[in-house]
């Protein structure tokens, strides 16, 4: 992985240095949990549990009693790869309502900060519902993400066709939402229903 002396990582977002890339996504997704609102909110509120179990096996780290240091795993194209850790703060409830939003990680590696930066933004609702089967309360959770990621390239990377340096930045980001979204949510709704005994409802694809 090639290392420059560069400006500091939150300048990437605002850079129009060739080398820096931006690519967003954005995911939605729907779980039913078969219990009523007020046990699965419980249960979100206590994040300290799940969050590990669930983020698993991604690395997480504890920066307070809200924030966490998750680390993504490696990503890459062409040789070129990163492996990202990001900070994530999961908000108390507003009323059904949570959001996860990033937060700076203070002893992120300079050298790591010059070539990627992270924004991730997203939101969870809890819904009442009745199940499928017309006999017991449920609740249904809907999560949408908002995910955009500023990547500094190789130079080698940028003399390449602009198409093909875009769908190679698009893969990368879909292999990070797939990572933190798609998995985290599966693991999310099987948790919750194992912990409180109850027979998991099959996996949904996820609409992006």
């Amino acid at each position: 992985m090639l290392l420059l002396a560069r400006p500091p990582a939150e300048t990437l977002r605002h850079s129009d240095d060739r080398q820096v890339r931006c690519y967003r996504s954005t995911f939605s997704d729907r779980m039913e949990m078969l219990a009523p609102r007020d046990p699965v909110a419980v249960y979100l509120d206590r994040h300290e549990g799940w969050f590990r179990r669930c983020a698993a096996p991604m690395e997480v780290a504890a920066i307070d009693n809200q924030a966490y240091a998750l680390r993504l795993g490696r990503f890459g194209n062409f040789g070129f790869e990163v492996e990202p850790t990001i900070g994530l703060r999961l908000l108390p409830q507003q009323e059904g309502t949570y959001a996860i939003v990033t937060v700076p990680l203070a002893d992120a590696d300079p050298a790591l900060q010059e070539l990627y930066d992270v924004d991730f933004q997203a939101t969870l609702n809890l819904e009442p519902q009745t199940s499928k089967n017309g006999n017991n309360e449920a609740t249904s959770v809907s999560w949408s993400l908002d995910l955009s990621v500023w990547i500094r390239l190789p130079k080698v990377i940028t003399m390449l066709p602009e198409g093909l340096v875009q769908s190679s930045g698009d893969h990368l980001l879909r292999q990070i939402v797939r990572q933190i979204s798609r998995k985290l949510t599966w693991k999310v709704q099987e948790d919750f229903h194992a912990s409180h005994g109850l027979v998991c409802p099959p996996r949904k694809r996820a609409a992006f």
